[in-house]
């Protein structure tokens, strides 16, 4: 059922409403009148064609505590926690009076990922990019030039060792295996410890040969309990177990399958589609995880692109995607895109791409442009560091571009709120800015 939108309630004698508490100057206060919040009710109640049921959670809710989770880098839990002790964060979330209790459960907000979709969280990005114009960051014609590189946005997974995965495979087998009352003749949980053990030792040790006949029984006990339930399936009865202890089958087979030097390994069981990235670095030789497309401005490094390529494709090949998303979000086409020189190859017509290192037909201006192109890689670290590009932990591929996005959002938000703040400090003292549509306070 659609989201009931609640009227301007009453003012109560024993409460103050937070409009009248708070310093109407505070950048996250400005900041929310920036954003088209009627505009995100709209697109937000588009998800609910339902009218029977229990009403929906509010979408200015539910979308600023995305927004605040990844400005500030916190989880589904301590957003929660800290929107109750910030007032700031509740009137960034539309709340009139001060609340003392959580308004939804943690979980909650998983479900607000998968009802928005991909292209709910697109319009979150827009809707951002929109605050920015707003608040005189940037302008329609910064977004004529670009700036699009390629970094590695990790899983939410654990070094892949050989001897890890067999012996998680055969335990996750076992429990589907008692969930459906099937008992397959020997479990080797006894074996299998030994080994495991014995494992990690001789890989400290540098014993790799013994390290590789320790595998290669673990990687024997797994088949054989795999097997063994495979045999068994025809006396499952409920549907639903069914179908998952068929997907652990398929995943602990293709897993015993694989070798050393095959393409496509299986690296994580919980995360079958994370891919070995080599990104030629001294320190971290192969990386696990997605490549993500980053677009950003090229004068104010304003996000406003977002992408992910599961599959590890090239990158030159990643870039047509990169500017159509760019300009369905910003609403102008490029004219002049900047990438490094891994993007050679790229096939694209239209706007003009420089390539770092270029030298034909080059101005010298265009030649400061060029050297500019480095200017996005302090804006990838800081999306890792300030915020939650490091580490994506939400599950599949859908969750992996739903996590892209949303890291994007909170960067253009930390963003206009430096901008808000500068602002702010530069009209001290009675000499007041024009500060995007409105001055402090915004309108609400």
């Amino acid at each position: 059922m659609k989201p009931i939108i609640p009227q301007p309630g009453q003012t109560d004698m024993l409460m103050h409403r937070l409009e009248d508490i708070l310093n109407m100057n505070h950048p996250i206060v400005v900041l929310t009148g920036l954003i088209d919040w009627e505009a995100n009710e709209r697109d937000y109640a588009e998800s609910f064609p339902s009218h029977t049921g229990r009403p929906a959670t509010r979408a200015r809710l539910a979308v600023g505590l995305l927004y605040l989770q990844h400005t500030f880098k916190l989880s589904d839990s301590a957003v929660l926690a800290q929107w109750i002790q910030n007032p700031y964060f509740q009137f960034f979330c539309g709340e009139e009076f001060m609340q003392h209790v959580p308004p939804v459960d943690p979980s909650s907000l998983s479900r607000w990922r998968k009802t928005l979709g991909k292209r709910g969280v697109s319009r979150l990005l827009a809707a951002t990019i929109k605050a920015g114009e707003r608040a005189g960051l940037v302008s329609r014609s910064s977004f004529e030039n670009l700036i699009i590189d390629i970094t590695v946005m990790h899983s939410d997974i654990a070094f892949p060792l050989d001897g890890d995965l067999y012996d998680k495979a055969r335990k996750r087998l076992l429990k589907l295996a008692r969930k459906c009352g099937l008992q397959p003749r020997r479990t080797y949980t006894k074996l299998a410890k030994g080994l495991l053990g014995k494992v990690y030792r001789l890989g400290r040790g540098r014993k790799f040969k013994q390290m590789g006949e320790a595998l290669v029984e673990l990687r024997r006990f797994t088949e054989l309990v795999a097997a063994d339930i495979r045999r068994q399936l025809p006396l499952v009865r409920c549907p639903g177990i069914l179908e998952r202890l068929e997907e652990e089958l398929a995943l602990a087979e293709r897993l015993v399958k694989q070798r050393r030097g095959d393409k496509n390994k299986l690296l994580s069981l919980h995360e079958p589609h994370v891919d070995c990235i080599s990104k030629g670095k001294a320190r971290t030789p192969f990386e696990f995880g997605v490549k993500s497309s980053l677009a950003v401005t090229h004068r104010e490094c304003f996000v406003v692109g977002a992408m992910t390529f599961p599959g590890a494709p090239y990158d030159g090949h990643t870039l047509a995607e990169a500017l159509g998303q760019a300009e369905e979000m910003t609403g102008v086409r490029p004219r002049h895109v900047f990438v490094d020189r891994g993007y050679r190859g790229h096939g694209v017509e239209g706007p003009k791409v420089f390539i770092s290192g270029q030298r034909k037909g080059v101005t010298p201006a265009l030649r400061r442009d060029i050297r500019r192109r480095a200017a996005i890689e302090p804006v990838i670290g800081h999306m890792k560091s300030d915020g939650r590009l490091a580490r994506c932990p939400l599950k599949g591929t859908e969750g992996d571009m739903f996590h892209a996005i949303m890291c994007g959002c909170g960067n253009n938000i930390r963003m206009i709120l430096r901008w808000i703040e500068n602002a702010l400090e530069r009209t001290k003292g009675g000499r007041r800015k024009r500060l995007g549509m409105q001055t402090a306070p915004p309108p609400i």
